[in-house]
C-alpha cells in the first residue's frame, strides 16, 4: 500500500524517467524492441498522472483529518481539465469539502456545483453534495435555496443515517423559521429516529427537544 501511494505521488517523474532512459538505452542497443518496455510503462505512468490524478492521496488525508496535506494534495493537481470526467467531479466535490473546513463558503460553492454540473458517480454521493450546497446556503443566509438543496438531497438519497439525520434537522430548522412547526416535527421526528452519534448532531437533538413539544401544531 505504501509503495502504491507513492508510485501515485511520483509517477509522472518515475513515467519520464523511465521515457529518458528507455531513449538513452535505444541509442547504445541495436533496435527499438528490446527497450519498448520501459516506453510502454513510462507512458501509462504519465498517462495516469493526469487522467486519475492524485485522488487517493487526498481521500487518505481527510479521512485521517489532514486537511492541510489534502489541501496540497489537490493544489498539486494543475490540470484538472485532463482528469476523467467522473474523477474531475469528486476533485471539484472534495476540492469545495476542503474549502468549507476554511469556511470560504464562496469557493466551497462554486467548487460543489462544478462537480454536481459533471455528475456524481453515485446518487448517494448526489445527495451528499446536495446537502452540504443546502449547508452552504444557510450559512450566506439564503433560506430559500437552502431548502431547495436539501430536499432535493433528501429525495437523492444519502449515503448514512448521520447524513440524513443532518438533512432532517436542517429541514427542521428551516420549518421553524417559516413556524410551519408541523413539519418541522415531522422532521424531527424522523432525525431522533435515526438515532445518530455525531456529537453536534447528538447536542442539535437535545437543544432543539427542549422547545419543540410546546410549539403548536
Amino acid at each position: 500500500m505504501k509503495f502504491y501511494n507513492w508510485l501515485i505521488k511520483y509517477r509522472l517523474i518515475v513515467g519520464v524517467l523511465l521515457i529518458v532512459a528507455g531513449i538513452a538505452m535505444n541509442m547504445t542497443i541495436s533496435g527499438f524492441w528490446p527497450v519498448f518496455p520501459l516506453y510502454l510503462v513510462g507512458v501509462v505512468l504519465i498517462f495516469g498522472h493526469f487522467f486519475f490524478g492524485p485522488l487517493r492521496l487526498i481521500q487518505e488525508h481527510l479521512e485521517s483529518g489532514n486537511v492541510e496535506e489534502a489541501e496540497k494534495v489537490i493544489n498539486s493537481v494543475k490540470y484538472p481539465g485532463l482528469l476523467y470526467k467522473l474523477i474531475r467531479s469528486v476533485y471539484y466535490t472534495l476540492k469545495g469539502n476542503i474549502a468549507m473546513t476554511k469556511q470560504d463558503f464562496d469557493s466551497a460553492e462554486i467548487n460543489m456545483k462544478k462537480g454536481l454540473d459533471l455528475g456524481m458517480p453515485m446518487k448517494e454521493a448526489e445527495g451528499a453534495s446536495m446537502l452540504q450546497m443546502g449547508m452552504i446556503a444557510m450559512q450566506k443566509n439564503d433560506l430559500k435555496q437552502a431548502e431547495s438543496y436539501i430536499r432535493a438531497a433528501i429525495r437523492k438519497g444519502l449515503p448514512d443515517k448521520e447524513n440524513s439525520a443532518a438533512a432532517y434537522l436542517q429541514m427542521c430548522s428551516l420549518m421553524m423559521n417559516k413556524r410551519e412547526f408541523r413539519a418541522a416535527k415531522d422532521f424531527f421526528r424522523k432525525a431522533k429516529a435515526l438515532k445518530p452519534s455525531t456529537p453536534q448532531l447528538v447536542d442539535q437533538i437535545k437543544q432543539i427537544e427542549k422547545y419543540i413539544s410546546r410549539m403548536p401544531g
